[in-house]
């Protein structure tokens, strides 16, 4: 089984998610299925189909966290340290043609957000800033064609 880095903040949130969805959101559409049955005829009862269809996504996203869970590896990043870019380590770099400075998160794919400067271990710039050192030169290969980078700062926090 493949295995998938987390972090334990991200970890977390996905227990907290089954969790919620197993306890709550599951009897919930158990309640709503049994409610529409009482209103008839089941072949013309939107109520039903609809808290039936609701079942099947919660279900499937009750799979998916439980094979996240499964498959995780997690990473707490409080133990890593050092000034070489890997899983976890929040880098900043320095574009060589705009000298403009950017910042991101090295996480794993279920909490990567680019609006939060997350990105997924397994995206482009991750991929060029793995196993690199503070001032290495880095290039990108993006939608808008190659961008050079510097790294300028590499750290751990959570």
């Amino acid at each position: 089984m493949k295995k998938i880095p987390m972090t334990t903040k991200s970890y977390e949130k996905v227990k907290e998610e089954l969790e919620t969805l197993k306890k709550n959101d599951r009897i919930e559409v158990i309640r709503s299925i049994s409610s529409a049955r009482d209103l008839g005829d089941l072949s013309e009862n939107a109520e039903y189909h609809a808290a039936r269809e609701k079942q099947g996504f919660l279900e499937a996203r009750i799979g998916e966290l439980e094979n996240m869970i499964a498959c995780a590896e997690v990473v707490d990043i409080s133990q890593l340290s050092g000034n070489t870019a890997f899983f976890g380590a929040t880098v900043t770099l320095v574009d060589e043609e705009t000298d403009k400075e950017k910042t991101y998160k090295i996480v794993g794919e279920a909490e990567a957000d680019i609006s939060k400067s997350l990105v997924s271990y397994l995206s482009p710039i991750a991929k060029a800033l793995i196993r690199k050192k503070i001032g290495d030169r880095v290039e990108v290969h993006t939608p808008a064609g190659i961008r050079a980078y510097e790294i300028i700062n590499v750290r751990f926090v959570e």
